[in-house]
């Protein structure tokens, strides 16, 4: 009996270390474990990425429309710019988008009997731009345009004795282009580019003589398409004015302490 109890003893004392051995593996795996989600969590917030910064944010275009273009131009400047024109009303230039650009001409031919003849051409032009994030402010697309339209100008096919000069006192740029150039006659070209804000105008005037008249003074050519530019520039201007909002009538200081003393001027709970 005391063998059987000792090798009884011995037996359960060896069948219990396991039992020791599972528990501490348990508690070992479950501190691993515990690491492992700490590293996640530790690993997770380091590899957050910061917020996009916010695009800066463009100017808003000074101008949201466009002068009606056969109107830009005064009819008396129209009567003095080009005697008898077939159209006095001028002919509009079809466009799918008149807030962004547009244009009108005029042309005709005074004859003067035993004189001879002269004819002219005027033609204005405009293009207004607005804001875009991808493509830049209204004003830098407007002033891409405008260096565009010069170099446009100087480079006409056929231009001869090209001159180029800054036009000032037409917005906040402007150049002119004058040149000769030989169709069936001398024809003198005269150019004004002209940017106001967002908007880029274009005046094209030109002058010819025929059946022996005198040639067109180019001086004069120059000083009227000027003109016809000015007018152009103005009528974009008028075209954007809005009537400017009512200020607020201000109160005497004794009524607006009385009506603050008011249980009516008082938030409401």
């Amino acid at each position: 009996m005391h063998r059987s109890a000792s090798r009884l003893s011995r037996v359960l004392a060896c069948a219990a270390v396991p039992v020791i051995l599972t528990v501490a593996g348990c508690s070992s795996d479950s501190g691993k474990a515990s690491g492992s989600n700490d590293g996640k969590k530790s690993g997770s917030s380091a590899s957050a990425k910061p917020s996009a910064k916010p695009s800066p944010t463009l100017e808003k275009a000074a101008y949201a429309a466009l002068p009606e273009p056969c109107k830009a131009v005064q009819a008396t400047t129209i009567g003095t710019l080009v005697p008898e024109a077939k159209d006095k009303n001028g002919t509009a230039t079809k466009s799918n988008d008149l807030a962004s650009r547009a244009s009108c001409s005029w042309n005709g031919l005074d004859e003067d009997g035993l004189k001879g003849s002269q004819y002219r051409w005027l033609s204005i032009s405009l293009f207004r731009y607005d804001s875009h994030a991808s493509l830049g402010s209204a004003n830098k697309r407007a002033e891409d345009q405008y260096n565009k339209q010069v170099e446009t100008a100087k480079a006409t096919e056929g231009a001869q004795n090209v001159k180029a000069e800054p036009a000032g006192g037409i917005g906040e740029q402007g150049t002119s282009v004058v040149f000769t150039s030989k169709k069936d006659v001398d024809f003198f070209n005269t150019t004004i580019v002209a940017r106001t804000q967002n908007v880029v105008v274009t005046i094209d005037y030109n002058g010819a003589a025929y059946e022996g008249a005198g040639a067109p003074d180019q001086a004069k050519l120059l000083q009227d398409a000027i003109t016809a530019a000015k007018e152009t520039v103005a009528s974009v201007d008028t075209a954007n004015q809005q009537k400017a909002p009512e200020q607020p009538t201000e109160q005497s200081p004794s009524a607006q302490s009385s009506s603050a003393q008011s249980p009516s001027a008082q938030p409401q709970q």
